[in-house]
């Protein structure tokens, strides 16, 4: 049996805190809030995949307003969702994602996304596809308010 599903996470970008994406630490002058690290990339996949099991989403696994996710890598949330999804008898078939932000440049940083991503899930690399695009100048994303992404993934069955 196969399930797909669908994720989406945007973050405001504010200065002082990390820009962290796909697990990555990206040099610039804002980063993303958020109760987390707010990692937009991770939010998004992990939503996917919780979507597919039909268990909710990350607010409900990981509530904002829990003390014990706070300032956590996503890395981490990330590798829970992959038990429950491991737990559930599923595994990636794979997931595409996309970036959406106006800046910085993420091409430089989306093979090391990739492998993070691949790594926590178990999965082989070439089942894990990022993207990113800006919205030409257009929207909050355009503007330099925030960054957004989007995931779909397609689980198998293991039993």
């Amino acid at each position: 049996m196969m399930r797909i599903g669908i994720g989406y996470d945007v973050h405001k970008l504010v200065v002082g805190r990390a820009l962290i994406i796909g697990g990555v630490n990206i040099p610039y002058e804002k980063g993303l809030l958020g109760h987390s690290d707010a990692d937009v990339l991770v939010h998004a996949i992990m939503d996917s995949i919780l979507g597919a099991l039909a268990l909710g989403d990350i607010g409900e696994h990981f509530p904002d307003n829990d003390d014990q996710y706070k300032d956590i890598s996503s890395l981490i949330l990330l590798e829970r969702v992959y038990n429950i999804m491991k737990e559930a008898k599923y595994r990636v078939g794979n997931i595409d994602a996309t970036i959406i932000a106006q800046k910085p440049k993420m091409s430089p940083y989306i093979g090391n996304m990739r492998e993070n991503i691949a790594r926590v899930l178990k999965a082989p690399l070439s089942s894990i596809n990022i993207k990113a695009t800006t919205t030409e100048r257009l929207g909050f994303e355009g503007r330099g308010e925030g960054i957004s992404a989007q995931s779909i993934c397609l689980l198998i069955s293991d039993s």
